[in-house]
């Protein structure tokens, strides 16, 4: 393999990030998007997302398309835990200031759920898990909708954790 001339590093450092970009741009968006149910908070993530991408850019080290989309979606994961854990202070903070919450009958949660698409998107998570293999389905079930550690699907699923990692990935 050639190595290019130190010249031409930044412009196909600056030419990858671009492709990268424009191939995981919307399906990036859609991950918070999902995760928040509120659009605009999800496009200040993906931005913040996309920002942290670009400024460290240079110091990715894969070199797969696979690899480089588990990256931005890792930068993306940290900002949304970031978002949490923000979230759990200003809720700490509204009830040291003991402001009354927003309490919905279900006439409202129900109106929330449509505007936030849930039921439809539900139905399409439904569709896609059916068409996966049963392994990677339920890995994927374990480690998404239970929020449980690798090593603990990979313990449920009598596997290693490397085992159920790829799982989860390949689902």
């Amino acid at each position: 393999m050639r190595v290019p001339p130190q010249s031409d590093l930044p412009s196909q450092v600056s030419e990858c990030f671009e492709a990268l970009y424009r191939s995981m741009a919307q399906r990036s968006l859609a991950y918070f998007t999902r995760r928040t149910a509120d659009p605009e908070v999800a496009r200040d993530l993906w931005a913040e997302t996309w920002a942290r991408a670009y400024a460290s850019r240079d110091r990715f080290r894969g070199s797969t398309r696979e690899q480089r989309e588990a990256w931005v979606l890792g930068i993306g994961r940290k900002v949304l835990a970031g978002h949490y854990r923000r979230g759990a202070v200003e809720r700490r903070a509204i009830e040291r200031l003991q402001l009354e919450r927003l309490d919905l009958d279900d006439h409202g949660l129900d109106r929330l759920e449509r505007v936030a698409g849930r039921r439809a998107l539900r139905h399409e998570i439904a569709v896609a898990l059916a068409m996966l293999p049963a392994l990677q389905a339920e890995a994927l079930r374990l480690r998404v909708v239970h929020g449980l550690p690798y090593e603990e699907v990979a313990r449920r699923s009598r596997v290693t954790a490397q085992v159920a990692r790829a799982r989860v990935s390949r689902a």
